[in-house]
């Protein structure tokens, strides 16, 4: 292939890295399905290439892609294509959880302050006004979720904790916080899903 094509095939497939996510910032299920196919695989090596064990690595996984969910408008393409940007977040993820069991070694210490994906140029006020419509949506969403689902979502994006650290808050055993979170996610993608075409109806 010559490089103009080359560059060319690189350039369409960051639009449709850019369009994806955002479908998925839109709240389409079918998108983030399409994110978690295509990515899941690596990150989750980087994970238990990381972490000490399997079940670590397999929450810092979920982590990671509640993270693809929240942030995925934050994407830009001019750093680098999907994928780059979803395994920096599970390495990314996968270095707090070390922090967090006191782990970590001085040279993964200092790889921490990499900075993180996000995008360096400030929103366009009309991009701050649809980021202000979407966090309506989204608090509307979690006010239809089950009260035990809507705790554990409030306090992983509100309060930052890890699923361990709800679990512990909680008293709740650390599956039950997984499937509860996963649950939520599921119901949540449907909901954002739904709202704009009865809006528009």
């Amino acid at each position: 292939m010559a490089p103009t094509d080359s560059a060319a095939q690189q350039a369409s497939d960051l639009s449709a890295d850019r369009d994806l996510l955002r479908q998925v910032a839109l709240g389409s299920a079918e998108a983030m399905r399409a994110v978690y196919a295509r990515c899941s695989a690596r990150a989750f090596a980087i994970a238990v290439r990381l972490l000490p064990t399997r079940a670590d690595a397999e929450e810092v996984l979920q982590e990671t892609f509640l993270d693809v969910w929240r942030r995925a408008r934050e994407f830009d393409p001019a750093r680098g294509g999907l994928e780059t940007w979803v395994m920096t977040i599970a390495r990314t993820r996968s270095i707090d959880r070390l922090r967090s069991l006191g782990t970590v070694s001085r040279m993964v210490e200092g790889a921490s302050h990499q900075p993180p994906p996000v995008s360096a140029t400030p929103p366009a006020p009309d991009a701050s006004a649809s980021s202000k419509q979407e966090q309506v949506r989204v608090r509307e969403a979690l006010t239809q979720l089950p009260p035990e689902q809507r705790e554990v979502v409030m306090l992983a994006y509100f309060e930052g904790l890890s699923q361990s650290e709800i679990a512990e808050r909680t008293g709740h055993p650390l599956g039950t916080v997984k499937t509860r979170a996963r649950l939520a996610l599921e119901k949540l993608a449907v909901l954002l899903e739904e709202r704009p075409a009865a809006a528009s109806g």
